[in-house]
This record gives C-alpha cells, sequence and structure tokens, in this order.
C-alpha cells in the first residue's frame, strides 16, 4: 500500500552537510521525495511538534535544539513507506542502529540523531 509520512533532516544533519547523503539514500530505497524544503522551525511550531515530551525533563532541550539551525521537512512517499522509512533510519539511539542505517552511520548522540521519522501516516 503507497503511504505518505513525515522525516525531517535535523539540525546536526545540516550543520554537517549530510543532507544529499540522507537524500540518496532515500531515493535510493525506492522511495519518493514528495515534498522538501529548508527552513528555520519557529519556536511556536518546535513546541507544538514536541507537545507529547512537555512534562519530560528533556523537553526544553528538544525545543532548543530544533530551532537552533536549519532543517529538512520532507514528506515521503511509496510501498510501506513508514516501516520503510523507520529501517532505513534506525533506532532513535544510535549506537543502537546498525551499521547501514542512517543513524548508525551518523548519527552522534539520542538528541543529536541525524532524523526525525513519523511512526504513522
Amino acid at each position: 500500500m503507497t503511504e505518505r509520512t513525515f522525516i525531517m533532516i535535523k539540525p546536526d544533519a545540516v550543520r554537517r552537510n549530510l543532507i544529499g547523503e540522507i537524500v540518496s539514500r532515500i531515493e535510493k530505497s525506492g522511495l519518493r521525495i514528495a515534498a522538501m524544503k529548508m527552513i528555520r522551525v519557529p519556536v511556536e511550531l518546535a513546541e507544538r511538534h514536541y507537545a507529547e515530551h512537555k512534562e519530560k525533563p528533556f523537553y526544553q532541550d528538544l525545543v532548543d535544539y530544533v530551532t537552533s539551525h536549519h532543517v529538512v521537512p520532507m514528506v515521503i512517499e511509496g510501498e510501506g513507506a513508514i516501516a520503510r522509512m523507520r529501517e532505513l533510519m534506525g533506532k532513535t539511539n544510535p549506537a543502537e542502529s546498525p551499521k547501514g542505517s542512517i543513524r548508525g552511520d551518523y548519527g552522534l548522540s539520542v538528541l543529536e540523531n541525524v532524523v526525525h521519522g513519523s511512526d504513522s501516516p
């Protein structure tokens, strides 16, 4: 089934010039980029995006981090796009992600893990 999902290249990857590498991996996997742009996330949007974590001690760190530099939000589509992107990205913690996954190859920490990916359409 063709699905659409939200993916965001995070500030650490943009700073480290990894946009092209990440886009290339997505395209080589057979998924299609339906929309993509580079933006600076406003604080209000970051607060809404991470609202589910508002009461957690790391909430403000997330907001500060995602607003610290440009990001590249994308809509990815294709057969089983959600599961395929989750596999391509690897686990949230790069240390637990396999080599060959985006986070396993480029992630620095749980916070600076290169990409955000939705787990639902």
